[in-house]
């Protein structure tokens, strides 16, 4: 009789008390155990098992459970006489990021700090023994939600030495998702102020913890050594190129035929086309496992993947991007390749402007795989990973754009009109309904709306040569439009943030970036191309938060305007 098939039960112990469908990986906590590293990061897409898995090896090692051998009995594991003596005998820190997912810094610190007071909760019972002080054990019992930054970040270095001193066993160190709160951070516009934070309390953990058996971290994405991980040379990485563990998360092609036929299904090339497709290391064939227990639960295809994320952070990294990655996004959707560089560690402050730095975001997060790769250059060829996320990639993009699309063709039409007044009004509508403060405050704001408004004008691509940050004249121009009849207008557009230090107003503002553009000539790459001056439109671009002001017109109009003042 086919087992029952849970939908997000991730408790093992559950599981394998109930006898609900699961696949043997146990082999990994094997693997693992004998490679001896101190402390091992390993990076997955989302709902490819982590969690599972932590709490799998939690189950296997913790102390609580001592006396329930009989949930590995017959798992991989048990065939060896060394691990089942292992079983039960360590004690295990365990924490999940998994719900960090604040606005605010201050409500991001204080979940933390729940979870933290939650692990000290768990091993209170060792006060009992006459080892520690009165002081020792006030700061156990006060190591809760109101603790401060400080006694956080140190919190897990001293529950070790605590735990330690009870049971003259080292812990284990088990952190889910540890890569959660980041992302939320990044979202949010407080990367910054949790990244030191976070960065001191991995460091207290995991480097100078000279009681720590062993540390164990799991998340989607490798936040690079300098923002993060800085101080720990102990740390193993294993991320999706590494051949370490490759087949341990995520389900193989033999489990999931196995899988299809415990449950009377023979769509085999169906389930492959939709839910195959992944790649860690040189293991190939791997399996979203989320959507193949959606698959055999529902017996129906469907993007189930995609119904578990909002996938907030894919949409705003492919709305703030510049041209080449919307077409680059395009060219993924029609089916076809792209040859980008691919770098493992995710630097957040680079994803926004480092060409590549997205889609090696995307590859980490699952979305696209590689076909080949030069390893002289670091080039790969990527495509989407399969057929459900097509449909995934395909509605994040409309769902991003989709909003903005009428706004945006009622401004394409304006700036080909040269309707000022229509080009502030839709863009001030598009800016005031869909851009957050982090979008225009960002350190570099300037940049967002360059990115934003090549965004929307891309679709002119069949009337412009749209051209972006070239030399012209004296300067470096933002944007140029060649038109492709010599004809028509030309355009330039210059983006200037208001400096309220400098400038009265966006009125000033808009002024200057005029004044830059005739300063420094920008009309001359036009001119040389045989536009005629009269047909060469300048248009300065001002904004301050979503305020946004344009201004600007015929050239040799605004060249004699501003001459007179």
């Amino acid at each position: 009789m086919a087992r029952t098939i849970p939908i997000g039960e991730q408790n093992f112990a559950t599981l394998r008390k109930e006898n609900l469908f699961y696949i043997d990986k146990t082999k990994f906590i094997k693997e693992w155990w004998s490679g001896h590293d101190g402390v091992t990061l390993i990076t997955r897409p989302r709902r490819f098992g982590k969690t599972l898995m932590l709490n799998t090896v939690y189950t296997f090692f913790a102390l609580d459970f001592a006396q329930q051998s009989e949930l590995f009995a017959d798992l991989e594991i048990w065939q060896d006489e060394h691990f089942r003596r292992l079983q039960g005998t360590i004690p295990v820190i365990y924490l999940s990021f998994a719900n960090v997912k604040c606005q605010t810094f201050s409500e991001a610190i204080q979940l933390i700090k729940i979870l933290i007071e939650n692990c000290y909760i768990k091993f209170r019972y060792i006060l009992q023994d006459n080892l520690f002080s009165a002081w020792e054990k006030e700061h156990f019992i006060n190591t809760n939600r109101n603790i401060n930054d400080a006694d956080a970040k140190m919190s897990l270095f001293s529950l070790s030495e605590y735990i330690y001193r009870y049971h003259a066993i080292k812990p284990i160190i088990l952190i889910d998702e540890y890569d959660t709160p980041m992302h939320a951070a990044w979202i949010n516009g407080y990367w910054h102020e949790l990244i030191d934070f976070m960065r001191i309390f991995f460091n207290s953990t995991f480097k100078t913890n000279t009681l720590l058996e062993r540390g164990l971290i799991t998340g989607i994405t490798r936040i690079s050594k300098e923002s993060l991980f800085s101080d720990l040379n102990n740390l193993e990485v294993v991320g999706t190129t590494s051949d370490l563990y490759s087949d341990c998360f995520g389900f193989t092609e033999e489990e999931v035929f196995s899988a299809l036929a415990e449950y009377g299904l023979t769509a085999k090339q169906e389930v492959k086309q939709w839910y195959d497709g992944f790649i860690f290391g040189s293991h190939k064939g791997i399996y979203n496992p989320w959507s193949i227990i959606g698959y055999l639960k529902k017996k129906t295809f469907a993007p189930y993947w995609g119904q578990t994320s909002s996938n907030a952070m894919v949409g705003q990294l492919i709305g703030q991007s510049g041209q080449d990655i919307k077409e680059e996004t395009a060219s993924l959707l029609r089916g076809e390749a792209i040859v980008t560089k691919f770098d493992e560690q995710i630097v957040f402050s680079q994803l926004t402007n480092k060409p590549g730095a997205i889609w090696s975001f995307l590859m980490a997060a699952g979305y696209v795989k590689p076909l080949s790769f030069d390893l002289s250059t670091n080039e790969y060829q990527i495509t989407l990973t399969n057929h459900e996320v097509h449909i995934i990639f395909e509605d994040l993009i409309s769902s991003w754009f989709n909003h903005t699309f009428d706004y945006g063709k009622k401004f394409r039409a304006a700036l080909m009109a040269d309707d000022v007044n229509n080009m502030n009004n839709f863009l001030q509508k598009i800016a005031t309904s869909t851009f957050s403060f982090f979008d225009t405050g960002g350190e570099e704001p300037e940049r967002f709306y360059h990115a934003f408004v090549l965004g929307l004008i891309v679709d002119m691509k069949e009337h412009y040569e749209i051209r972006s940050n070239r030399e012209s004249g004296f300067g470096r121009y933002d944007v140029l439009l060649f038109p492709r009849n010599t004809c028509a207008h030309g355009i330039i557009i210059e983006f200037k943030t208001m400096q309220s230090n400098v400038e009265a107003n966006l009125s000033a503002t808009c002024q200057n970036a005029l004044k830059q553009i005739l300063t420094k000539q920008y009309a001359e790459e036009l001119l040389d191309r045989q536009i005629d001056i009269n047909n060469i439109y300048i248009y300065g671009f001002a904004f301050q938060g979503k305020k946004i002001q344009i201004c600007g017109g015929a050239l040799s109009e605004i060249n004699h305007k501003l001459a007179i003042q």
